[in-house]
Parts: C-alpha cells; structure tokens; sequence
C-alpha cells in the first residue's frame, strides 16, 4: 500500500508542477454516482470474464472445484493482491500523466499513447521474450484493453470506471478462477485435464469472444455513462 500512497504523491507532485490543477482531475472523491459506476463497471467485467470459463466449462468439458485449502486469508491475499496491481496500473497509464497527455495532444492522441504504453508494460509482465507472435497479440489485446480502460475514465471523469473494469476482470482470472499468477484462489481445475476436440470455430469463440464482448460492450457501456463535457472543465 505504500506504493500507492507514493504514486498519489508524484502525481499530486506533477499536476501540481504543471500547474493544471489538482488531483480532483481523476475523479477519486467518492460520491453515490461513483460508486455506483465502479459496482457497475466491476459486475459487467467479471460477467465478461466469467464468460470464459462456462464457455470452457461447455465445450471443453472443464470442471472447477472448491479449493480444499481454500481459507479467508488466502481469499482476502488474493483479493488485496489485485486491488494494488489495479491501482497501481490504473494510477500509472490512466492518471495525472494520461490527463496531462490529453490537455496536450487531446483525447484520441493520448488514447493511443497510454494504450501503446499498457500493451508494452505486458511484454514485461507475461515474459513474453522470443516468441514474436505472442508478443502482437498480448499487445493488441491489452492495447485495445487500455484505449477501453481510457475511454471508460473519458466519459465519467473518474478513475472509478476503469478501476472497476480492470479489478472485475482481474478477480474472475485470478482469484475465482484460479488462472492468474498468484497461486490458487477460490476454485481450481479438476484433474486430470479431459482431452476435448472441437472446430476451429469453437475454438476461437471460447478463446476470443468473451475478451471480444468485453471490450465492445464495455465501450458502449463507458459512452452511455458519458459526462464527458463535465471533465473538461477538470473539477470532478
């Protein structure tokens, strides 16, 4: 937590220094509205996420159980584990240096900018070194991840909306579901692993179209929240 704490103070640091006010520009003081769309946000992402496992569940013959070792420490490290890596991303490419970006270059060059950054800050996190396609595709899908977690803060003013997005998503993978890289959470996969053969159809829709309706609906979910001409005068 400590960390963050020191991120919060750069950034007041920066926005202070660039003279383009405050931390009010990221929208953090917590109101109802708020708070109702970080809820909204996080519910619609881990439907989105979850969408992956029952599709693995269906096609693949997947089967997830209780963790047996499963303790409320273990659930509460799991948890407190993704809202530090969600605040510290989110602080980092969707904060003051984001805002500042777009007072700029304006919304759709600082988009593209802080999305690019997200998708290279992946490489290092997947360690995805020598495998050349890999490294396209983790950057396409966390790029377009990231134009979706910025816009998302565009149109409601308020780091609450991405924030929810990204620990929505995050928790399903790495804590219900057991598929992150802390260890095991909540359910783990029974074993041993079936042997399944599908189409190639099947295949993609299983692997690509919950991160497909997660970006697209997410997107009109950020523009129907929309008080994008509120932002611009920076008190949020």
């Amino acid at each position: 937590m400590e960390g963050i704490l020191i991120q919060l103070l750069l950034s007041w640091v920066i926005i202070r220094w660039s003279g383009q006010g405050d931390l009010s520009v990221l929208g953090l003081k917590p109101d109802r509205w708020r708070v109702g769309e970080l809820i909204l946000f996080l519910l619609f992402a881990a439907s989105c996420s979850s969408l992956g496992f029952l599709l693995r569940m269906q096609f693949g013959r997947e089967a997830w159980d209780l963790n047996p070792v499963l303790t409320a420490r273990l659930m509460w490290d799991g948890v407190w584990y993704n809202i530090k890596s969600v605040l510290f991303e989110e602080l980092i490419f969707r904060g003051v240096i984001f805002y500042l970006l777009i007072r700029r270059f304006g919304r759709a060059k600082a988009l593209l900018i802080s999305a690019a950054a997200f998708g290279v800050y992946h490489w290092f996190t997947y360690e995805l070194w020598g495998q050349p396609m890999a490294i396209l595709m983790i950057f396409l899908i966390t790029g377009m991840v990231g134009i979706l977690y910025g816009y998302a803060y565009l149109r409601t003013g308020s780091l609450y909306a991405p924030i929810g997005l990204h620990f929505g998503w995050n928790f399903v993978q790495s804590v219900l579901f057991s598929a992150g890289n802390i260890g095991k959470g909540i359910l783990v996969e029974r074993l041993p692993l079936p042997e399944t053969h599908v189409s190639l159809t099947i295949y993609l829709m299983v692997l690509y179209l919950p991160m497909f309706l997660f970006i697209v609906l997410g997107w009109m979910l950020a523009r129907s929240r929309g008080r994008s001409s509120s932002y611009h005068s920076g008190h949020q």
